[in-house]
């Protein structure tokens, strides 16, 4: 009787697909290190925060002891946000319990972090830890009430305290409207990129238009309605005519049939004129 069994588990197995031999060998450990979690916790009357911590950590352990132990983490996304950090928000290491891991405490801590939008966590059994990353990405500068700030194209805050390596972006200056209407604004500005590229800054005036900074010296400003159609035409005059390679300072575009220019005063020679004495000598 004996053999038979024996000879009959070894024909189910070798019938068996691998992929279910597979989640046997390991879904049964796991059940049943859930059982007895969950069988002890119902046991007790009313267990409190302390029971349950010592429960939690008795199972952990046992999954712990079975193999369930974090070996890899894979991070998908990062650019910025450094390792250490990452590693800290997730609150795992070589070695820790992967059951330990709460994905969902892990997800927030990660979209805590000043760089990342959005996370995702997966334990994968046996061992790894899988990560995903979507980081915020800067748009401009914003610069209000004396000082500047780095932000994303939500118009969200990222703490950065040195700015230098951003300082090609484009400089968004006002109050809240400013930041929270950069991204429409540069979305509208890229559909003419090789004006767009000159850009330096933006001022947002009286939450109702734009003012542009082009090559740090000449002002553009455009309508409250349509500035889209006033910017496509900028862009027509500068390629035709140069327009925006004159002495120009400023270029006012807010009046619908026609368009004024305001040009650089000429600069005087400060020097008094050269008095002539006879005999041709001048000094």
């Amino acid at each position: 009787m004996r053999k038979l069994t024996r000879a009959r588990g070894a024909r189910l197995r070798r019938r068996m697909p691998r992929h279910l031999r597979r989640i046997m060998l390991w879904g049964a450990p796991v059940a049943l290190a859930a059982g007895i979690g969950a069988g002890i916790v119902l046991a007790g009357s009313a267990p409190g925060r302390g029971a349950r911590e010592e429960v939690s950590a008795t199972v952990f352990s046992l999954t712990g002891a079975l193999g369930f132990v974090v070996s890899d983490i894979e991070v998908e996304g990062r650019t910025t946000t450094d390792t250490a950090t990452i590693l800290a928000a997730l609150g795992a290491h070589a070695g820790t319990p992967i059951l330990a891991v709460n994905p969902t405490r892990a997800k927030e801590q990660l979209e805590s972090l000043p760089w990342v939008r959005s996370a995702s966590i997966e334990r994968r059994l046996p061992g790894t830890l899988f990560v995903r990353l979507v980081e915020r990405m800067p748009l401009a500068v914003w610069q209000h009430d004396g000082k500047q700030e780095l932000i994303d194209r939500d118009g969200t805050v990222i703490p950065v305290s040195d700015l230098s390596r951003f300082a090609k972006l484009p400089t968004i200056v006002g109050r809240d409207e400013a930041r929270h209407g950069a991204a429409a604004l540069l979305d509208l500005l890229a559909s003419e990129p090789d004006l767009a590229e000159r850009v330096t800054a933006a001022v947002r005036v009286g939450d109702r238009r734009w003012n542009l900074r082009i090559d740090n010296a000449i002002d553009v400003l455009l309508p409250e309605d349509d500035p889209a159609s006033a910017w496509a035409k900028l862009a027509t005059l500068e390629r035709t005519n140069r327009l925006l390679q004159r002495d120009v300072q400023t270029v006012d575009m807010r009046l619908p049939d026609r368009l004024v220019m305001r040009v650089n005063d000429p600069v005087k020679d400060p020097s008094p004129p050269k008095k002539t004495h006879p005999g041709g000598k001048s000094t």
